[in-house]
């Protein structure tokens, strides 16, 4: 047996034995090996630039480094690049501590919930303590150990302190096994600013070139055989597709289950683009966002197969949407609580395993739907196709007599189109290869509704988390992991989402990265206004008008933002921050804009005014969200009335 001591040692700081060791880890995923974290992003502060900073600089040549603007949109960044490598590989983000490190937990809660994989890095308070309380140092009253840090506890998939060097030793391996676990996230490993520097005789072999596999979990047989009878048995079968099957790389699998049984497949948000062949049985969109079509055949069906979802309310209406009083639900997942949504019978298992499996054991049944149901699927999708591309078509002019409110809405603006009809010239545009990125308000769910993700035409929606500022920086992400830039990379986000988190147009500029962000100029939280009106039926603090007679705290005068829609230069801005930036108002213009700046290197912001309050057809589906059960407001008593009788929809299943 070798001796410890006699091992050949490595001395190096802690952040110089982080940086060497990233770099020499690689995931292997279906024969398939690479680079499991190729690159960090960060901020340098007084909490990380001496450490990490210091080890980046020397081995950069090992780990290429991104500067970025903002640390929760860089944690953004690398969680896109994450789900655009469908989980095998990574990036890492650094940041300094205070302000800094929390600035990333709210990245950090949208890949755990998403189950994607990234690795933080922020720096921590002093662990010799020697210094007293430092710049930016959260003292708790009674937890004298506890640092903001702390917060990414609870929104981690994995989290560690390292206080000595030596910790790295399991510290590291724990953290690789975590991001390329089949039930990932954030991984954080919190670095204190003095041990970043502090140096350790490190053995050389922790150093070696390392290899984590990408499990795919087996199904068990007779899982697959339950789920097997269960189909043979229905009469009206309907599978949800989720996120698992685009990360596990199913759609071939499970297009061969839909074509071989004659299922009808629906998609959840992360599910968008699961199926890529289109047949009668690939349908879109399901739930509060989804299609009239598929929430009618969700209210018929007796089984329903969810493969790769959490199934969260927007996916089942808060259970409002599967009414047939037999139904029965069967579940492919590899997390076992998820495999168990709505009292299913779980499938424990990798989607591509599991699905093949599955779809064996139909074909040795001879399983296949009735004709009667393969009809009634083709007719009301048939009928669906034809509203959609109405809405969709960009050259009937827009009916403004169709707005709720007439066309007063359109005061102060210049709006010619209507966001559905900017989605069709998008449609039109779009090209195998292509992938469009949504995240928050009106555009992802109008996305999951019309979008046509079949034939390579890439749909990158979170919905997981639904977090405003994601769609610029996974714009970036998704670009990272397909360099190719005849494939183009394009984010759709509202006008308030751009103007909250703006600033890594700046990075997409420096690193020359052709990314595309369409700015549909709606003058507000327009889904919000939406959701208020039919919750409260009036605005309230959601549209972005100026206040009249301005503003007097603590005077008692009644003045609301109920002005003009404000003036804001959209196009300016996005220009200031490095971006070629184009204002187009008619579908003429929009198809000019996109087609000039397709081939060019670096970034573009298109800002299209659409017309306000003109939303796509709704999906026929209830949510719960409650109106105030006491108001003085005649308008809110009347909805608290209608939102009652809804709660009749919603059931329990087990």
């Amino acid at each position: 047996m070798t001796d410890r001591t006699q091992r050949r040692a490595v001395r190096l700081t802690v952040a110089q034995a982080v940086v060497t060791y990233l770099s020499r880890q690689y995931s292997v995923a279906d024969g398939h090996r690479r680079r499991l974290i190729p690159a960090a992003l960060g901020i340098f502060g007084h909490g990380n630039v001496a450490g990490l900073g210091q080890a980046l600089d020397q081995l950069s040549d090992r780990l290429p480094f991104v500067q970025g603007r903002n640390e929760q949109a860089l944690v953004h960044i690398a969680t896109a690049y994450g789900k655009a490598t469908k989980r095998h590989a990574a990036l890492a983000v650094t940041a300094s501590i205070g302000p800094g490190a929390l600035n990333m937990v709210t990245g950090a809660g949208l890949a755990t919930v998403n189950r994607l994989p990234v690795l933080l890095l922020p720096g921590d308070t002093y662990a010799t303590r020697h210094q007293g309380p430092v710049l930016q140092q959260l003292q708790h009253p009674v937890e004298a150990d506890a640092s903001v840090n702390d917060a990414f506890r609870p929104v981690s998939r994995f989290f560690d302190r390292i206080t000595r060097p030596e910790q790295l030793l399991t510290a590291l391996p724990a953290a690789m096994r975590a991001l390329t676990h089949v039930d990932t996230g954030a991984v954080v490993v919190s670095l204190p600013q003095d041990i970043q520097s502090h140096a350790y005789d490190y053995p050389a072999e922790f150093f070696a070139e390392r290899d984590w596999p990408i499990r795919r979990p087996a199904p068990d047989a007779d899982e697959v055989a339950a789920v097997a009878r269960m189909l043979a048995e229905a009469e009206k079968p309907l599978i949800i597709a989720g996120g698992g099957v685009v990360h596990s790389g199913a759609t071939e699998e499970l297009e061969a289950l839909a074509d071989a049984a004659g299922i009808p497949v629906a998609e959840t948000f992360a599910g968008k683009g699961a199926i890529q062949r289109r047949a009668w049985w690939q349908l879109g969109g399901i739930g509060l966002e989804g299609t009239p079509a598929v929430n009618a055949l969700a209210r018929e069906a007796d089984f329903v197969l969810t493969v790769g979802s959490r199934l969260t309310d927007f996916a089942t209406g808060s259970h409002s949407v599967f009414q047939n009083p037999d139904v029965r639900f069967a579940s492919i997942n590899v997390n076992v609580n998820d495999a168990g949504r709505l009292g299913a019978t779980g499938i424990v298992a990798d989607a591509k395993r599991a699905l093949a499996a599955l779809t064996d054991a139909v074909r040795a049944n001879g399983t296949t739907t009735r004709a009667n149901w393969r009809e009634r699927v083709r007719a009301l999708d048939e009928g669906w196709r034809g509203r959609r591309a109405a809405v969709l078509d960009p050259d009937t002019p827009f009916d403004f007599t169709s707005l709720p409110d007439g066309s007063d809405v359109v005061r102060d603006t210049d709006a010619a189109l209507s966001q559905g009809q900017l989605i069709g010239l998008l449609q039109e545009h779009a090209r195998s290869g292509d992938t469009i990125i949504a995240a928050a308000g009106g555009p992802p769910g109008d996305l999951l509704k019309v979008w046509d993700a079949t034939e390579g035409r890439f749909a990158h929606l979170e919905f997981g988390f639904s977090c405003m500022g994601y769609e610029l920086p996974a714009a970036i992400g998704v670009r990272f992991a397909e360099p190719d830039p005849s494939k183009r990379v394009l984010s759709l986000l509202g006008d308030g989402t751009f103007l909250m988190a703006p600033t890594e147009l700046v990075t997409a500029a420096q690193e020359r990265l052709p990314v595309t962000i369409v700015i549909p100029e709606n003058h507000g939280y327009q889904v919000i206004h939406r959701l208020q009106m039919l919750r409260s039926g009036r605005e309230f603090g959601n549209e972005f008008r100026y206040r009249d007679g301005g503003l007097e705290i603590g005077s008692g005068k009644p003045a609301r933002l109920e002005g003009d829609y404000l003036q804001v230069d959209l196009v300016r801005t996005a220009a200031g921050l490095g971006a070629r930036a184009i204002r187009a108002t008619t579908a003429d213009e929009v198809r000019t804009a996109l087609a000039e700046t397709r081939d060019h290197d670096g970034p573009v912001v298109l800002v299209v005014p659409v017309i306000p309050h003109a939303d796509l057809p709704g999906a026929g589906v209830w949510w719960d969200v409650a109106p105030a059960e006491v108001s003085e407001q005649e308008a809110v008593a009347r909805l608290r009335g209608e939102y009652e009788a809804g709660l009749a929809s919603q059931r329990w299943y087990g």
